[in-house]
Formats: structure tokens, C-alpha cells, sequence
């Protein structure tokens, strides 16, 4: 169904190939996997299938590219429609219309498909992906997630032979996803789709493939059939493997059920090291300073540090999404704020940005309204990046991008480019920010807001197109943000990221607070909340490989 033959890729104005003699073959009927480090050439990968490469990315195309039997180097994008339906990482930039129904629709009006068809499969894919009670939404307010779910469902509506996602449930929660990924299995077991798949959240999806394809970092591809063996060698690999490694389990399990079975006698041990009182067995309550820490001054004294309060309560047309919620987030504390799409997550971030006034109630900043604040002084007591960060990106080189920032911030030249380089080393600086990848962008906006050094660090779907040792690097900044004094607070539905970074969790469901606790107490319980670890290990309270491997007393 797809077969590359001995293809490579260099863009136009590079040295260096974006992929290089990549030879696959994936038969109808399968769910291959694309893995690879942020900004390894997954998403070149993948435009080739639909004919975006070379014909609208333009660069030089060697080898061949053929999908079900049409050359795409003959064959452009539109001539490819009817048998490749492709959902890109920003769902946003490809809808045409301002109506889900009319969304579902468009492609197949494009098609010139039968109106009684097209009615059918519009109220097929409503129920497939969970839509039916946003069928009359406008598109613009729906929430990130909504608008993932839509974007996949105006492609399934064609019926196309061939299916290509770029990282489709990367602004999902963790039931919207299971959604999403238990729909595309239908399609392939029963409909006998060809599904490619690029994704970052591996935990979430590598139990489904058939095959991986592993995205090197010098432009190399491998194709294994098989993902335990692939997940062996892959450079990115999920929390489940990494543990299944540690403790030498054969063969390596992807599944949680899996890893149940293999896990018996370890969980036995850490409950009882745990009933034995083990100093090793980290208590996530206290490893990071939490509510009512002070910071250091230079000198070595500690002074108190106002932090942000949001007592609010906020409206869209007649529909309540936040309900008179009470909260304060203090300066040393990494907040995560989760719950299920359209929860009110983003429009908390908002209002704590400044960006978005209550209906009533207010916001505070070190005990200032922020939609107060301009300028300067704004930039020094609050930064948000936000979900799609290319609205904060202007300049034609990442260089100037960062010479900008750090006029703007009034910091020392080459501020950040030095941030910068720790989320994201070995940039190429002459680069437009709009070629980059989505991950990497995000990391560029994230260089420019902490250049200010703000009092409150704002952050909506952070880990959103960033591989397990990119989330790593963007941790440990925050973390040392979060140690300097700042305020964290973050919109995930990463429960992995969570799960090693945060301190404290607030789940905020149908406009009010459920849940607001420690990171360990909120969501080892949850079975929707929480990481794969303490799902296999429950009703042990760990949260990571690095937790089982201490509670083992192991180094």
C-alpha cells in the first residue's frame, strides 16, 4: 500500500538531507509507527505519503514514493485526496469552514460525493469520535483537543484507503484519546485501513502497532516488525519499556496488563520495603519545596515572594466554564492543571495571563490585576506560552527571535540563546522559526518568555510535540525556574511529565475544582490521570522508574 524506494530529501537552502535513503513497505490493513527525536524528519516522512513533499515543500527528491500504486511525484496532493487522508499536527491550520457538521463535510463535498452518502458518514463519524454534541460548535471555540478530534474526523469521512496522523492525540486528554485510538483500530481491523502514525506519547499508542519505523538523527530510517524490538533500540521509548529494561523483563512487555504480569514480585518487595518504612521509597509530598516556601536571596536569607490568586468565575454564550474556582499559586511550586477537554484549563491559564477578565471575581499577580500590566511590566511578573506559539513568533531567523527577546526583556545579549540552547541544542540559528518543528518552535517561544526571568511562568500543553529527552530538558528548566522563586503553573494531559516534574495537581472538571492535592495523592489513584508506572505497580504509591528503582534500593 506504501512503499519507498530508496528515497531521500534535502530541502532547498540546506546542506544537510531531511531524510535519506529511506526504503519501506507497509501492506494494507497495518498501523505503522513513526518514532524519533523531536525534529528528526518524522513529519518529512510522512508528507511524502500525500504529496506535500516535494510538491509544495519544494527541495531535491530522489527514490520513488508510490501509495497505492500512484507515484506522488507524479501524482500532487490533490489528485491524492480520494486515497490519502492526512491530519496534521496543527489541526487548526487546515480547517476551511467555521461549523464541525460543515468541516465533516467539506472533503467530501470536494469529492463530489452523493448528499445521502455524505449525511451518512457525517453522523458516522460524529458517533466514531465522540462529536455528536459539538455537530452545531464553531470551530474557533472549541478547545485544542475538540479541534484534534474534528480535524480526524473531516479526513475519515472521504474513506480514504490511507491514513496519515502526525501526532494525533498530542492535545488530548487521556480518555479523549483511548477514543480516538480505539477508533482508528476499528478502522484498521475492520475496515482494513493503512494507517501511519508519527507520535511522541508513546505510552499511549506503541501497544496498538504492527510495525515501527524509527527516525534517526542523521536523516537514517528503520524499519522493525517488530515494536518490542524496535522499542529495544528506538531512542525514544516509553516509561514502560525503560522499566522493563531496568528490571530485565523478557520478552519486554508494552501494554500495563502485560507488565502486570511480569511485576508481581517486585510490587511485593516495595510494599514491603514500604511496610518496612524504606528510606528509599520517595515521597513525592516532599521531594520539592511546595505551598508556603520562600526563596534565597543573595546574600543566603530567605524573603516571602507574592504569588498569583484566581478566585473567578467565567462565561462563553450562556455556558458557565469556570464556577467561582479558588486558587492560589505559590512562587518554588510546579502546578499542573488537568482535567478532560473543554474542562476550562486554558481559559484558567488566560485569566492568570491577563489575556482573558472574569465575569466576576479577580486575578492577581504578586498582588497586581496582570490585565493591568503592558510592557515591561508585564514581562517581568508574567509569561504564557500558549498552545499554538507561533502568534508570538515574528522575525525571519531564530537568531534575530532571541536578539528581540532579549531587547525586549532589557537582559544581557545572548540571554536567550543561552536558554534556548538548554531546551534545544544544536539549532540552527539562520533558520526561519516557521520551519521548524512544532515541538521546537514551542521551545523557542519558552527561550523567549523566561528571558524576562517572570515572577509566573504560564504554560499551556508544554510537552505538545516533544520527545521523551526534549520533555527531560524542558523539565529541568522549569525546575530550576521553580527553585529561583517563580510560580509554574501548567495545562497537560502528559500524565508522564506529571508525574516526574509536578508538585501539586489541580483536576478541574465541568468548571469546578475536583481535585487539588499533591502530585502522588491526585493522581495514583485515578485511573485516568495516572502514569503507566503506578498503574503497574498500584497499590504501591509510585509514580516512576526512577521511584521503583530507589524503592528497590538500587542505584
Amino acid at each position: 500500500m506504501i512503499n519507498f524506494d530508496s528515497v531521500s530529501l534535502v530541502y532547498d537552502g540546506c546542506r544537510e538531507p531531511a531524510i535519506a535513503d529511506v526504503n519501506l513497505d507497509i501492506s494494507e490493513g497495518e498501523l505503522a509507527l513513526v518514532v524519533g527525536g523531536t525534529g528528526s524528519g518524522k513529519s518529512t516522512l510522512l508528507n511524502c505519503v500525500n504529496g506535500l513533499v516535494p510538491h509544495f515543500t519544494g527541495g531535491s527528491l530522489s527514490g520513488s514514493v508510490r501509495v497505492a500504486g500512484r507515484d506522488t511525484r507524479e501524482h500532487p496532493p490533490r489528485e491524492l485526496a480520494d486515497v490519502v487522508g492526512m491530519v496534521r499536527q496543527d489541526p487548526q491550520s487546515g480547517f476551511v469552514t467555521d461549523i464541525v457538521e460543515d468541516e465533516l463535510a467539506y472533503t467530501m463535498e470536494s469529492l463530489a460525493i452523493r448528499p445521502d452518502i455524505m449525511r451518512r458518514r457525517v453522523e458516522e463519524t460524529l458517533d466514531l469520535l465522540g462529536l455528536a454534541d459539538l455537530r452545531h460548535r464553531v470551530l474557533r471555540t472549541l478547545s485544542g483537543g475538540e479541534r484534534q478530534r474534528v480535524a480526524i474526523g473531516s479526513v475519515l469521512t472521504a474513506h480514504p484507503d490511507v491514513l496519515v496522523l502526525d501526532e494525533p492525540t498530542s492535545a488530548l486528554d487521556p480518555q479523549a484519546a483511548e477514543e480516538v485510538l480505539a477508533a482508528v483500530q476499528r478502522l484498521v481491523h475492520d475496515l482494513g485501513l493503512t494507517v501511519l502514525m508519527s507520535e511522541h506519547r508513546l505510552e499511549r499508542v506503541v501497544q496498538y502497532a504492527d510495525q515501527v519505523v524509527i527516525v534517526g538523527d542523521r536523516a537514517g530510517v528503520e524499519q522493525y516488525l517488530d515494536p518490542a524490538e524496535a522499542m529495544r533500540y528506538s531512542p525514544v521509548r516509553p516509561p514502560i519499556v525503560d522499566l522493563g529494561l531496568e528490571l530485565g523483563w523478557q520478552p519486554l512487555p508494552l501494554s500495563v496488563r502485560d507488565a502486570r504480569r511480569c511485576a508481581g514480585e517486585v510490587r511485593e518487595r516495595i510494599a514491603l520495603l514500604n511496610a518496612a518504612g524504606s528510606a528509599a521509597l520517595r515521597q513525592r509530598s516532599g521531594q520539592h519545596p511546595t505551598l508556603g516556601d520562600q526563596r534565597s536571596t543573595g546574600n543566603g536569607r530567605r524573603e516571602d515572594k507574592p504569588g498569583a490568586l484566581l478566585a473567578a468565575t467565567v462565561s462563553f454564550a450562556a455556558r458557565v466554564v469556570l464556577r467561582k474556582i479558588s486558587l492560589s499559586f505559590d512562587p518554588h511550586q510546579i502546578t499542573a492543571i488537568m482535567g478532560r477537554n473543554g474542562a476550562g484549563k486554558t481559559t484558567a491559564l488566560k485569566l492568570l495571563a491577563g489575556s482573558l477578565s472574569p465575569d466576576s471575581g479577580k486575578v492577581r499577580v504578586g498582588g497586581t490585576d496582570p490585565a493591568q500590566l503592558t510592557g515591561p511590566d508585564l514581562l517581568a511578573k508574567v509569561a504564557f506560552v500558549p498552545q499554538e506559539p507561533d502568534v508570538l513568533l515574528w522575525a525571519e531567523s531564530v537568531r534575530d527571535e532571541c536578539q528581540a527577546a532579549d531587547r525586549d526583556a532589557g537582559s544581557a545579549p545572548g540571554t536567550c540563546e543561552s536558554l534556548l540552547g538548554q531546551l534545544l541544542p544544536h539549532t540552527d540559528e539562520t533558520m526561519n522559526p516557521r520551519d521548524l518543528s512544532v515541538g521546537s518552535r514551542l521551545m523557542l517561544v519558552l527561550a523567549i518568555m523566561l528571558t524576562g526571568r517572570p515572577d509566573l511562568l504560564i504554560l499551556d500543553e508544554p510537552t505538545r510535540g516533544l520527545d521523551y529527552s526534549a520533555k527531560a530538558r524542558l523539565g529541568q528548566v522549569l525546575r530550576e525556574r521553580a527553585e529561583a522563586g517563580a510560580a509554574v503553573v501548567l495545562a497537560t494531559h502528559d500524565v508522564e511529565f506529571v508525574a516526574v516534574l509536578c508538585d501539586r495537581v489541580v483536576i478541574i472538571a465541568d468548571g469546578d475544582v475536583v481535585t487539588d492535592d499533591t502530585a502522588s495523592k491526585a493522581v495514583v489513584g485515578s485511573p485516568a490521570f495516572a502514569p503507566q508506572v503506578a498503574k503497574i505497580m498500584a497499590p504501591n504509591s509510585v509514580l516512576t522508574v526512577a521511584d521503583v528503582v530507589e524503592g528497590l534500593g538500587r542505584s
